[in-house]
């Protein structure tokens, strides 16, 4: 068996190297690839800044994605306070050797393992102490030079930066809910919406704005516009929404599924001083869509 390990929160294009060579590796070997993670995430449990730590996928999302890369076997470790108390050995040794049959073990540049792990050069002296070949993936960088971590494509998403968020991911990032009902006065104003809300609570929701996104709703693929705010031109203090005009698109979906994938952010969300300013302006955030729909998106 070979292993990878980590929480891959996102299985962004740095993950995903390392789980190429992880295939790669098992494959070569003969062998099956395991990849194994962890839920709930570390700092839920240590409360390292839990109440504001929101993540770029649910747990199915991240399984999903990993399957999808071609590996042969995911296990989840259910993180606990006891769980967090084991040295990089002993997680080697106890875990990826005794539990789960490792012969060698893939890790990344920035793998930390254990309560006693500084970096990777430590994970991998201890891996090696636990009796685990080891291998080390090579690091990857954004095109501004960055080194691709969650962390970074989380700090994007929230400043509503998608367009580099989704470079780093290699995906376009997304959310997945439920429509259920609002207050109908997209409707009023001929931009009916649909109103989310999101299957898993702790998913990191884009920064406050207007963007371009792709929907898939009744098995089908659409356009639309994305509103995510507190609505000031209606009222202050409203709760934060996540409200999508699908372009195209007349159908009763209250209570059903739909997806979001966000391509572009067209604007930031502004304080209008009327209802008419408001409709005005959706009409040139639709003609704006629609234009980067023919000219950039409409294969996508």
């Amino acid at each position: 068996m070979v292993v990878a390990t980590g929480f891959f929160d996102g299985v962004h294009s740095g993950h995903r190297l390392v789980i190429g060579r992880l295939v790669e590796a098992a494959k070569a070997r003969g062998d099956e690839s395991l990849v194994v993670t962890f839920w709930p995430h570390p700092r839920n449990v240590l409360q390292c800044d839990a109440s504001s730590l929101r993540l770029l996928s649910s747990l199915q999302e991240k399984k999903d994605m990993i399957y999808s890369l071609g590996v042969d076997r995911i296990e989840v470790i259910e993180f606990t306070r006891e769980f967090s108390r084991l040295t990089a050995t002993e997680y080697f040794r106890e875990y990826v050797k005794g539990r789960f049959g490792g012969k060698a073990v893939v890790l990344g540049y920035d793998n930390r393992v254990g309560s006693d792990c500084r970096n990777v050069d430590y994970a991998a002296d201890a891996a090696k102490e636990a009796g685990l070949e080891v291998i080390v993936a090579d690091s990857l960088t954004s095109d501004t030079g960055t080194a691709v971590s969650s962390t970074w494509i989380r700090a994007m998403i929230e400043s509503g930066e998608v367009e580099t968020a989704n470079a780093m991911l290699g995906y376009s990032y997304g959310l997945e809910g439920v429509v259920v009902s609002g207050e109908k006065l997209g409707k009023a104003m001929g931009f009916p919406t649909a109103n989310m809300e999101l299957y898993e609570p702790l998913k990191l929701v884009p920064g406050n704005g207007a963007y371009l996104v792709q929907v898939q709703a009744l098995g089908k693929v659409f356009h639309g516009m994305c509103n995510i705010g507190n609505r000031p031109t209606v009222r202050d203090g409203n709760a934060r929404t996540i409200e999508t005009n699908i372009f195209d698109f007349d159908e009763d979906i209250y209570g059903l599924d739909i997806s979001l994938r966000f391509l572009k952010r067209i604007r930031k969300e502004i304080r209008f001083g009327s209802l008419d300013e408001l409709k005005a302006q959706l009409v040139m955030d639709r003609e704006f869509c629609e234009s980067l729909i023919s000219s950039e998106y409409g294969n996508r």
